[in-house]
């Protein structure tokens, strides 16, 4: 039998909150993260979206201002999410040669790399800075916390856009499974709001255009969705294989029962109309976990707000659940953080893990005028969960027909 993972720490930075209490309260008090970009680069490349959910807590008020030199955003986003999760872990003494870092990225170090080259053409070639390419590359992200933490069992970086970081739980799923590691630090991590993603994204009709009013832009299964707001930050998990964690005494928050990653293989940015490699995707997870449809009670959407986006999605629920989707709360929480691309899969996943600890789901806002083709049941005020054994999910959809999905379920 495949050993039981269990998930034992949890660390987040975002638009809602610089914590993982701060961001979960936050979460079901319907607070928006997204207001106007007061950058200068707004005006100068005269961007046609004016918003964004940056973090709420910037990462030079936690880290030290010498380590932060040496870090992409992106990268010291993931490795202040990363130390929260090992020190909610309780995890001190262990065999580092067990302990392996799965982190993930959907762009990586774009900061670094335009602003690099800025330099390069402006100042000239002796200007780029010595530390530019272990900033820029993907996986950087996961190298720091690796070197951070001392985990040497293997440091991976899943890129797949918007699945990356339920991805990485995947891979750290596997890791612990096959017993190549004990504890997996898994996450993602992303800082993309520069104005060359902004201008690139609003070239693709991808982003909201609501500049007037920022905190109700991302409107997941509205009638008048018009797209996202881009977030950025990260979330992080500490897996455990579950016989270490109660060897050790450890607090529990829930079991990663089962996992998934299929591809559409139907289109660059949009997703198959029908669903079907989400509905694989779903139902996949759903065998992994020895799990059925009257089993789940909740669903962290990717929901991005998109027009395209959300209906395909629900239509996978409803191939893979049945008549039972309509009795599954389903949150969107893009509505409240934007969507944070690479990292939104491992902060989505953080905020499954803690609806099934506390039976509570996180709420979606500014929907006011439901999608009568997406017929879910929105979680739009307070919802308690039902007791009993429970299962959530989580969703990631990303460019290149990526999709992965997590299932978690009460211990």
């Amino acid at each position: 039998m495949a050993r039981k993972v269990v998930i034992t720490g949890l660390g987040a930075t975002t638009p809602i909150g610089g914590d993982v209490p701060t961001m979960w309260k936050n979460s079901l008090q319907g607070v928006s993260g997204a207001r106007t970009l007061e950058d200068d680069w707004v005006e100068k490349y005269q961007l046609p979206v004016t918003f964004a959910a940056r973090v709420s807590v910037p990462a030079k008020d936690v880290l030290e201002r010498f380590e932060a030199k040496r870090m992409d955003p992106s990268t010291q986003f993931g490795v202040i999410a990363a130390r929260e999760a090992w020190k909610d872990s309780g995890l001190s003494d262990i065999d580092h040669d067990r302990f392996a870092v799965a982190f993930a990225t959907g762009i990586g170090g774009v900061w670094t790399l335009l602003d690099a080259w800025d330099t390069l053409r402006e100042k000239g070639p002796r200007r780029v800075l010595p530390m530019t390419v272990p900033m820029l590359m993907p996986n950087g992200v996961a190298a720091t916390v690796s070197l951070d933490l001392g985990a040497r069992a293997g440091a991976h970086t899943p890129v797949s856009a918007c699945a990356s970081g339920t991805e990485a739980v995947h891979q750290g799923l596997e890791l612990i499974r096959s017993g190549k590691a004990d504890i997996v630090m898994c996450g993602g991590a992303e800082a993309a709001i520069h104005p060359m993603p902004m201008a690139a994204f609003a070239s693709m009709q991808a982003l909201s255009r609501r500049n007037d009013d920022p905190e109700h832009a991302s409107r997941p299964y509205a009638v008048d969705r018009d797209g996202f707001v881009m977030g950025e930050g990260a979330g992080a998990l500490v897996l455990e294989a579950e016989e270490h964690a109660k060897a050790r005494g450890a607090r529990i928050y829930a079991e990663l029962a089962g996992t998934s990653i299929t591809a559409d293989a139907f289109h660059i940015t949009a997703p198959d109309p029908q669903g079907l490699g989400a509905t694989r995707a779903l139902k996949a997870a759903m065998f992994d976990g020895r799990i059925q449809p009257d089993d789940v009670v909740h669903v962290n959407a990717h929901a991005t707000s998109t027009p395209v986006g959300d209906k395909p999605e629900y239509v996978a629920l409803k191939a893979a659940l049945g008549d039972r989707v309509n009795n599954v709360a389903v949150s969107a929480t893009k509505s409240q953080t934007g969507h944070l691309l690479g990292a939104s899969g491992a902060v989505e996943a953080v905020m499954a893990v803690l609806a099934v600890y506390h039976r509570q789901a996180p709420i979606t806002i500014n929907l006011e005028n439901q999608d009568p083709e997406i017929p879910l049941d929105v979680v739009t005020s307070e919802r308690s969960l039902p007791q009993g054994d429970i299962v959530a999910l989580s969703n990631s959809f990303g460019f290149g027909g990526h999709n992965a999905v997590i299932a978690v379920r009460n211990v």
